[in-house]
């Protein structure tokens, strides 16, 4: 399974793009009864908020249950058609992710950020940006309307971001955020078995959940074979990484 022209100039415009129903009802069942299971067991309130900011169920995050859902999936085919066949590091772990029910009324707006920035919770190094190429998102329950723990994205912020890093360097992350003009956010709608492949360099969030049920999703974060030894430059070369892009990237017809 590959995404269409359509699917890639939609990466490539907007930075993202929802593929219905990638992963099989019975999967999405069994990483579900796994992770219940292991809230079930309990959870400290002391650690929810390293829960948050990493995952929830980290004794299961290796399981095949959970990784499984990329890797004997179409998601994986789906992911190497923009970063290229053989193209992507081996993975081996999933976040699984969790936004439980909050009153709040109104719901707060949702703040963007990037992956790979250093929080007190999330385990990065001070001082130092994990990027990677991709981010896919797994949704194992249905997300119908706004404001229900939705994965939320600033449409062509890529774009954006790239400039800023030419200008500025890569390094400037370490400030925070980059101060530029952000469009609206957009709220995904999704079902289970639904799949988001996100470039890296998207700005983005969940929202907050004031549905009645919690919002379920593993994500996947993907870096190219290359990764590492082209890790800054490819904040200001943003399809440095996606070899199945090139097509697209040549026409240059972003919105």
């Amino acid at each position: 399974m590959k995404l269409t022209h359509h699917q890639k100039q939609a990466i490539y415009d907007q930075g993202f793009v929802k593929i219905s129903g990638v992963v099989p009802q019975v999967m999405v069942e069994q990483a579900l009864k796994a992770a219940n299971h292991s809230i079930g067991e309990g959870m400290n309130k002391d650690d929810m908020i390293t829960l948050r900011s990493r995952s929830y169920c980290p004794e299961i995050q290796s399981d095949p249950v959970i990784t499984d859902l990329f890797n004997q999936t179409p998601a994986r085919s789906l992911a190497e058609s923009v970063i290229g066949e053989g193209r992507i590091n081996p993975v081996s772990n999933g976040q699984i992710a969790v936004r439980f029910p909050v009153f709040q009324e109104p719901p707060t707006p949702p703040n963007p950020h990037l992956d790979g920035m250093h929080s007190p919770h999330n385990g990065v190094p001070q001082g130092k940006i994990m990027n990677f190429t991709a981010l896919v998102a797994v949704f194992l329950s249905d997300v119908t309307a706004p404001f229900s723990g939705n994965f939320t994205a600033w449409p062509a912020t890529h774009h954006l971001y790239e400039r800023y890093f030419r200008e500025h360097g890569p390094q400037s992350l370490l400030q925070g955020m980059p101060p530029v003009q952000l469009p609206e956010p957009q709220h995904i709608i999704a079902k289970a078995g639904d799949v988001v492949l996100c470039h890296y360099q998207i700005a983005h969030t969940a929202a907050v959940n004031v549905s009645p049920f919690p919002r379920y999703a593993v994500f996947f974060r993907l870096t190219h074979v290359d990764h590492e030894a082209q890790k800054e430059e490819a904040m200001t070369d943003i399809w440095l990484e996606w070899e199945g892009m090139k097509e697209i990237v040549a026409d240059g017809t972003a919105t």
